[in-house]
């Protein structure tokens, strides 16, 4: 008997939770039902591919070198069902998108907007997440797209650079430098106290990595892991924060500082897959996101260093 798409299906639940317990009530079946499944399997593949013995499941060295295949043929036939129900005309179809936490301030909404305006039969599955776990998401196929910054990427992925963003001091109406226009120095930030992303975040991670570079140590009054909330903690207190200024700028409350010398920026950029299969709705939203990083944005920089506006 051939394996069929059932056995790989349950291969790959037992090898994640090496319990048949728990893949068995994951997929919905007995477990006398998955082991005789298994059994199947390894009788067709002529080998074991799980080892009983211990009391956790694990892969045999044979199950081992199986399972990436297994993995890889769901993925295919995954994608090769998505390519069936592709409309090339976008009038339906549907987008799995993640974006860094940054970008869910001041990226999504209008590119959500666009989307909508433009294919309304598109759904959009987003999903917030760090780069690290980004990144390998779409190399398993579990996305489409991810917005995220420029950098070292891992192998089989490919960048669309979309944009520069600059980072600022941002206060609010209670600060003493709510509307200041001469840059701050940072001698005078290290006398102010903040409110910032925390340390697992990558804005946060660039913001250490330039004060360090510099021997200015931040005063953090508080740490938060939302970026709604550092707005609204800067608008209700005097403390300043450190944001993108596209996310701040024309905000009621809010007023950016600049620093000097000024944060290095960053340039962000949309992730895809090198190789597979890209469905319309990919293709559409890149080339949404590049009309609206060039068109409605504050005046920037590009990613090649010229004016984009």
């Amino acid at each position: 008997m051939a394996p069929e798409l059932r056995h790989l299906r349950y291969l790959l639940a037992v090898a994640e939770h090496g319990n048949f317990t728990r893949a068995a009530e994951e997929l919905h079946i007995s477990q006398p039902t998955l082991s005789q499944q298994i059994r199947q399997l390894e009788r067709a593949v002529g080998v074991p591919l799980l080892d009983r013995s211990g009391r956790a499941v694990r892969l045999t060295d044979a199950g081992a070198a199986y399972l990436p295949h297994a993995r890889r043929a769901l993925q295919d036939l995954a994608a090769a069902e998505r390519a069936v129900h592709d409309v090339t005309d976008l009038s339906r179809g549907s987008l799995r998108l993640a974006v860094t936490p940054t970008f869910t301030a001041y990226v999504v909404g209008p590119l959500t907007a666009l989307l909508h305006a433009r294919h309304p039969g598109i759904t959009l599955f987003l999903r917030e997440l760090p780069q690290d776990r980004i990144e390998p998401g779409l190399l398993a196929d579990e996305l489409d797209l991810g917005i995220a910054f420029h950098g070292a990427h891992l192998s089989g992925l490919a960048a669309t650079d979309l944009f520069t963003e600059r980072l600022s001091l941002v206060v609010g109406d209670l600060h003493p430098h709510a509307g200041r226009t001469d840059p701050l120095s940072l001698d005078e930030l290290a006398a102010t106290r903040l409110a910032l992303l925390s340390t697992d975040f990558a804005t946060r991670v660039h913001i250490d990595a330039h004060l360090a570079g510099h021997a200015v140590r931040p005063d953090v009054a508080v740490e938060a892991t939302s970026i709604i909330a550092l707005t609204e903690i800067v608008r209700h207190t005097p403390l300043a924060t450190v944001l993108p200024d596209a996310l701040t700028r024309d905000r009621p409350g809010l007023h950016t500082v600049p620093l000097t010398p000024a944060l290095p920026t960053r340039t962000v950029t949309l992730l895809h897959r090198e190789s597979g299969y890209r469905s319309a709705a990919a293709r559409a939203f890149t080339g949404l996101a590049r009309e609206w990083a060039h068109t409605q944005l504050p005046p920037q920089h590009s990613a090649d260093g010229t004016d984009n506006f």
